[in-house]
């Protein structure tokens, strides 16, 4: 099922987007993104991490190692699910499909950065622009409510653990998932339709390693007041709703646990260690962008490295330490493969 997501629609559904939302009023062949101006901007300089060339290079080989660990090791952690039937359990695979979603979530901008480092021009398309703006919301929004699907799994399982199977049946997971997807699609959609049609008409420097929403709305060429508040209000919304529900749903869990078992609220901690965990370090920068959300802080492009790079390297470090089961499965999977080479 995890992989049935990664199959080539993402890009097809873009370019689906991107024509439906144009304006066909201005449909002139001298006109640009809906708007009729022959110095329409039609790419982005991104200013990067660093003017330095020393640093670039430096910074090159540190980012394309985390990248590599961050995409093997979420892989890894797929290949692992699909292959040992001791994990084919809910909680197993929605943990495979978060996976994906960090293999995404570190593939839609960290690839360009680490070829940018080599590049003297580090420029991108509109085109290209839109893409990674999309691309962020849909995995970001997606991860958003699977980490809630998570949440609610373990509430299942250590609140009503006799109705777990029944009530976390194979079709309600797929539900989830499905859901997660639709939710982060409409969301980065609703982002999507003002943005492509927005008239950029001079300034094109984006500062960042990436088309970051607020730093590319600021560089239109009209009254962005109003669409930060829209921004701030879309993503800020659906951050809220997810972290309450989180919130709540851990709440639940301890409160249950210590009073069905006092003594269990230990093991409960232990159980939501490393979803809580998670929680913290991907809701935690998003609650720093969310309090300054169109002023620009040297913090920020650690923040957007953060976020995009170490979050999914982190997620299989965490719950691949901190998870029996996994590392088990592991070690069964490296044990095989040797024992294949020699018999080979």
């Amino acid at each position: 099922m995890t992989e049935e997501y990664g199959r080539g629609t993402c890009n097809d559904l873009l370019v689906t987007l991107l024509d439906s939302l144009k304006i066909d009023n201005f449909s002139s062949p001298y006109s640009v993104n809906g708007w009729s101006n022959e110095s329409v901007v039609t790419e982005f300089i991104l200013l990067g991490l660093s003017s330095s060339r020393e640093i670039q290079l430096f910074l090159f080989f540190i980012f394309s190692v985390f990248y590599g660990a961050a995409v093997l090791g979420n892989l890894l952690i797929i290949l692992t699910v699909i292959t040992d039937s001791r994990l084919h359990s809910p909680m197993y695979f929605l943990l495979s499909n978060l996976s994906f979603i960090d293999v995404c979530q570190a593939t839609f901008a960290t690839p360009k950065m680490i070829a940018d480092f080599l590049s003297e021009h580090k420029t991108i398309t509109f085109q290209g622009c839109m893409s990674q703006i999309f691309f962020l919301h849909v995995f970001g929004g997606s991860e958003m409510v699977l980490l809630v699907a998570m949440a609610y799994d373990r509430y299942i399982a250590i609140c009503k653990p006799l109705h777990y199977m029944t009530i976390m049946s194979r079709r309600v997971c797929t539900v989830l998932v499905g859901v997660s997807w639709t939710i982060g699609i409409l969301h980065s959609a609703s982002h999507l339709a003002f943005t492509v049609n927005l008239p950029f008409c001079g300034p094109n420097k984006v500062d960042n390693f990436f088309c970051d929403l607020p730093l590319v709305i600021k560089l239109a060429c009209l009254d962005t007041y109003v669409l930060e508040i829209l921004v701030l209000t879309n993503s800020g919304l659906l951050s809220l709703i997810c972290f309450l529900l989180l919130l709540i749903s851990y709440i639940v869990i301890l409160a249950t646990v210590h009073h069905q078992a006092p003594g269990g609220m230990s093991k409960a901690l232990s159980t939501l260690s490393a979803h809580i965990t998670v929680v913290v370090l991907f809701f935690g920068p998003l609650i720093f962008i969310y309090i300054w959300p169109f002023e620009s802080f040297p913090i920020d492009k650690f923040i957007s490295v953060f976020f995009t790079v170490f979050t999914p390297l982190l997620n299989p470090v965490i719950y691949t330490l901190r998870n029996k089961d996994v590392k088990e499965a592991i070690k069964k999977l490296r044990s095989q493969h040797v024992h294949s080479k020699q018999v080979f």
